[in-house]
C-alpha cells in the first residue's frame, strides 16, 4: 500500500468531530440518571416545585427508581444522547478549527488563544442546540402525576411551539451563552494540564521522536479530563441552576415560574441564598468528573486511530 506524507491538519476537522461525538455518545449513556438527579434538585426551591423534594443524591436515585422506574432514571434520554452527540461534534470541530486559524503564525497557542478558541466554539454550539437542551430539561423534570404531559421528543417540541411560541425553544440562552466559560475554562486547564504531563514525562523518556499519544495513556487522559472539568464546574454552576430553571415547563395556566434570569437571581438569593444556587452540585460533580474522564479518554483514542488510519493510506 503507498504511503503518504502526514496531511496538513488543517485537513483534520472531519477525525476530529468524528472523535468527539463519539465521546459525547459514551458520556451520556454513562451518566444520564446522575444528569435527572441533578436537573430536579436544581429547579426544588422549597416552596413551590413540581418534583418531589429529596435528602440527597443516592436517596433521589432510589426514590425515582422506585417510584419511576428505568423510565424515569433516563427521562430525556434521546435529547440527551442527540444534544451531547452534536454538542461535543461541533465543539470539537469548532475549537480544532479555531485553534488551527491562531496558529497560522504562531508555533503555539497561549492560555488567552486557548481560551477564545473554546468560547468562540461554546458560542456557536450554543445556538444550534438549545431547543434540544431545553426539551430535555422539561422530560426530566415529568413525574408520574404531571398534568398532560409530553409523550417524547417530538411531541414536546410540537407542544412547545403551539402553546409557548418558537421563542421559548431559546428559553436559558442567556445563561447558557455565560456557560460558554465552562468549556472555556475546562478546554484551556486541560491544554495547560496536559502541557505540564507532557514536559514531565518527555523528559524521562529516551526517546526525543515521541509523539503526545506515545508519552501519554488513558490513565493521563482520565486525569486531565476529570481535574479540567472539576475546575469549570465550580466556577459556573450557578448559572446552570438558572438555566435549568428558566426552561421549566410554565403551570397549566401558561404563567412561567420565572420571567428571566435576573428575576431567578433574585428569587433564589432571596429565599434560599448562596446555596441555591449550588442545588444539585454533588450529582453535577458525580456526573462530570467521571464523565470528562469517558469523554477525553474516547476522544483522545478515536482520534490518534483516525490519524494513524489516515497515514496509511
Amino acid at each position: 500500500m503507498k504511503k503518504m506524507a502526514a496531511l496538513p491538519s488543517a485537513d483534520w476537522e472531519w477525525e476530529n468531530a468524528t472523535a468527539g461525538a463519539t465521546a459525547g455518545l459514551a458520556t451520556v449513556t454513562f451518566s444520564h440518571p446522575l444528569d435527572v438527579v441533578r436537573t430536579r434538585f436544581q429547579v426544588y426551591d422549597g416552596r413551590i416545585s413540581n418534583v418531589p423534594a429529596h435528602r440527597n443524591t443516592p436517596h433521589a436515585l432510589f426514590a425515582i427508581a422506585r417510584s419511576e422506574g428505568l423510565r424515569g432514571l433516563y427521562a430525556g434520554f434521546y435529547p440527551a444522547v442527540l444534544g451531547s452527540t452534536i454538542s461535543w461534534g461541533l465543539y470539537f470541530f469548532f475549537y480544532s478549527k479555531a485553534k488551527q486559524r491562531y496558529l497560522r503564525n504562531r508555533e503555539e497557542l497561549s492560555p488567552g488563544l486557548h481560551l477564545a478558541s473554546a468560547a468562540e466554539a461554546g458560542a456557536l454550539v450554543c445556538f444550534c442546540t438549545n431547543p434540544i437542551w431545553l426539551v430535555k430539561t422539561r422530560l426530566q423534570l415529568q413525574t408520574p402525576n404531571q398534568i398532560r404531559p409530553y409523550t417524547g421528543f417530538h411531541d414536546a417540541l410540537r407542544t412547545i411551539i403551539k402553546e409557548e411560541g418558537w421563542r421559548a425553544l431559546y428559553k436559558g440562552l442567556m445563561p447558557s451563552l455565560f456557560l460558554i466559560t465552562h468549556g472555556a475554562i475546562q478546554f484551556t486547564a486541560y491544554e495547560e494540564f496536559r502541557k505540564v504531563i507532557l514536559n514531565s514525562k518527555a523528559q524521562e523518556n529516551e526517546n526525543p521522536l515521541a509523539t503526545a499519544a506515545d508519552l501519554l495513556d488513558s490513565v493521563d487522559y482520565a486525569t486531565l479530563g476529570a481535574s479540567s472539568k472539576l475546575a469549570a464546574i465550580l466556577t459556573t454552576y450557578p448559572f446552570q441552576v438558572v438555566r435549568s430553571r428558566l426552561q421549566q415547563r410554565p403551570s397549566t395556566t401558561g404563567v412561567p415560574r420565572y420571567m428571566d434570569s435576573w428575576h431567578v437571581v433574585k428569587e433564589t438569593a432571596r429565599f434560599e441564598g448562596v446555596r441555591g444556587f449550588y442545588r444539585g452540585i454533588t450529582a453535577n460533580v458525580l456526573k462530570n468528573a467521571p464523565a470528562a474522564s469517558i469523554t477525553f479518554i474516547v476522544y483522545e483514542n478515536v482520534l490518534n486511530l483516525l490519524k494513524m488510519s489516515r497515514r496509511e493510506y
